[in-house]
């Protein structure tokens, strides 16, 4: 169970993340080390470099001052003192081959470098070489410099304190590598959980909604990061599931009930068509008056389907929504035509006011229909010698609104927080004939379009619907 769990783990994101934390700072760190260790090795050579040029123009001054013969026993005296093994002296002539020198029995194996007399005759100035002698035990230094007419000063030294510096020096920057490297690891692990936790957060509350806890929400910290948005934008769309599966819910309870009656008119026109069957002369008027209601009922249900279809796509922003320029004022005069006639037969009188030039972006069909639902509905509910005013206002230069008012019978306080609901019908002083979808098809047709619809009212003195749009398209409502 373990080693499975080890074989996963590199598949999570705080593994990876922990692992390229770890490795960017052990590369940073490592790079920073061996610059730090190539200036150190090449500040200590430069110094031992001094060193030797310093004691060559030593012997080039005595060499001057009184010839090869003091130079000689200056040489060996500066090997004595310095000690056999810390350094040596060889006097060369111009064709390598050694004249004279310090005790060598300690460095036998430290021969003359030919390319470096070479360099020498070509005019350089002087020449470093470095070499390994076992004997030593560390890197020898080596200077040739001539030193007078037809003479080659080789002196030579070992690094010894310069070695040890290094050695020690590269105990400590690697032991303080791998010390970062695992401190880097560690503290990689801390904060990748740390960010992540939002994240684990995130997953939990999923898992607890998929076990049928809708309820859940993701814990909200206020610290201004992506998790914070993350966590915003998850609640806001459990929001809008929650209230999906809700609508849905009571959509289907209401289904249930409001197709019920329709249904069961059908079938007892259908039955009574069926019992009453025979050679009755009028039995055939009957069956065409019974045929007419079963596709009255049919025509009936079949609106509220459609209804619901749109409003459903509508929400969803699933239903193809056509953006052209509409002119409300246009569409507001036409929708008033349609009703003028249902508004002369109950005697209610039908005022517009629309001005020019009322241009938004959005699907005619779906304004005019929503137009149309309010128009309805002001109409039906105004009794006799009422008035139906209906006018186009601009709010600002990006939102207009139309207004419908009446003098119907109202609303109660009770009924107004509900009744752009689905299925949704006030008392029975106002239960006419109707699905109770027309205001509902309004909002999401409002909705669709970046505006809303509002509603103030009072029983028996009327209301007053306006239904607010956006002039230009708002963006993320393309279809």
């Amino acid at each position: 169970m373990c080693s499975r769990n080890w074989i996963s783990r590199p598949r999570t994101l705080a593994f990876r993340l922990t692992l390229w934390y770890g490795t960017i700072v052990i590369l940073l760190s490592g790079v920073a080390f061996l610059l730090s260790y190539l200036m150190v090795t090449r500040l200590l050579e430069e110094r031992s470099d001094q060193e030797l040029l310093n004691q060559v123009s030593t012997f080039e001054s005595i060499f001057k001052a009184k010839g090869i013969d003091a130079v000689k026993r200056v040489m060996i005296l500066e090997a004595q003192a310095a000690g056999e093994r810390k350094i040596f002296f060889r006097l060369l002539y111009m064709d390598g081959s050694a004249f004279s020198s310090s005790n060598m029995s300690y460095w036998e194996n430290i021969a003359v470098a030919r390319d470096a007399i070479r360099r020498l005759i070509e005019g350089r100035p002087h020449v470093f070489d470095t070499l390994v002698d076992p004997n030593v035990g560390y890197r020898v230094r080596i200077l040739y410099r001539v030193i007078g007419p037809g003479v080659i000063l080789q002196l030579g030294q070992p690094m010894e304190h310069a070695g040890r510096f290094i050695e020690a020096s590269r105990k400590i920057l690697v032991g303080t590598l791998v010390t970062l490297s695992a401190l880097s690891i560690l503290i990689g692990w801390f904060m990748a959980k740390k960010a992540l936790s939002g994240v684990g957060e995130v997953t939990r509350t999923a898992r607890e909604i998929t076990g049928g806890d809708l309820g859940r929400r993701v814990p909200v910290k206020r610290w201004g990061d992506e998790i914070e948005r993350l966590a915003v934008t998850f609640n806001e769309m459990l929001d809008r599931i929650e209230g999906l599966v809700v609508g849905i819910r009571e959509m289907s309870d209401n289904i249930a009930h409001d197709l019920k009656s329709p249904v069961t008119r059908i079938r007892g026109m259908a039955e009574v068509t069926l019992t009453t069957a025979g050679d009755d002369p009028g039995a055939i008027a009957q069956y065409q008056g019974m045929a007419a209601g079963v596709i009255e009922e049919c025509d009936g249900l079949l609106d509220m389907i459609n209804t619901m279809l749109m409003i459903s796509k509508t929400e969803a922003r699933a239903a193809v929504i056509e953006r052209t320029a509409v002119d409300v004022g246009a569409l507001v005069r036409r929708a008033c035509e349609l009703y003028e006639p249902l508004a002369e037969d109950k005697g209610v009188t039908l005022t517009r006011r629309t001005p020019e030039g009322c241009i938004v972006i959005g699907d005619p069909r779906l304004l005019q229909r929503a137009v149309g639902n309010l128009l309805d509905n002001a109409v039906k509910y105004t009794p006799e010698g009422g008035f139906v005013d209906v006018f186009v206002v601009g709010l600002d230069p990006s939102r207009l609104e139309v207004v419908i008012e009446d003098t119907g019978i109202g609303i109660h306080a009770s009924d107004l927080p509900h009744i752009f609901e689905r299925f949704y019908r006030c008392d029975p002083s106002r239960s006419l004939s109707g699905t109770g979808l027309g205001l509902s098809l309004v909002r999401s047709v409002a909705a669709a379009h970046g505006g809303d619809v509002r509603v103030e009212s009072a029983p028996g003195v009327g209301s007053v619907f306006s239904l607010a749009l956006s002039v230009s398209e708002e963006p993320g409502r393309k279809t």
